[in-house]
């Protein structure tokens, strides 16, 4: 393990947190934890960079929604459970994207959120707030 973490760092920190921020399945937790307690980076350094990963993985997903956007606009939807569901979203807004980091919803939120065209600057905010919280507890339990 200590190899790993010699190897790879604050890049491997980066890219575990952007995949397990796409619907691809992930561990970066468990990666910022062993990183931690390697005690080789500033916690401040391991935050950033795990915020930053996972935070750009949403945003992906979040481009991806914009994209579906274009050929099936929210406005075309027939069942009235998904017309129900549009509208918990939007009038619940951007905030609601603070909830990004829950496992299996977060990243259908991202999606959902760039698919009602929630705009780019809210939806950075909120996911990387949302994101970065999560990771400054888990440093917190760790020992950070």
């Amino acid at each position: 393990m200590n190899e790993l973490i010699d190897t790879w760092g604050l890049w491997g920190l980066f890219l575990s947190a952007f995949l397990s921020s796409t619907l691809l399945p992930g561990g970066s937790e468990a990666v910022l934890a062993a990183l931690r307690l390697h005690d080789q980076h500033p916690p401040l350094a391991l935050l950033a960079v795990a915020t930053a990963g996972n935070t750009l993985g949403g945003l992906s997903s979040w481009l991806i929604g914009r994209l579906i956007a274009r050929r099936w606009p929210a406005e075309q939807l027939a069942k009235p459970a998904q017309r129900r569901a549009v509208r918990w979203l939007e009038r619940h807004g951007s905030p609601l994207l603070l909830l990004s980091w829950l496992p299996l919803v977060g990243d259908p939120l991202c999606l959902a959120a760039g698919w009602l065209r929630i705009g780019f600057c809210s939806a950075l905010l909120f996911i990387a707030l949302g994101k970065g919280a999560r990771y400054a507890a888990i440093l917190w339990l760790v020992g950070g």
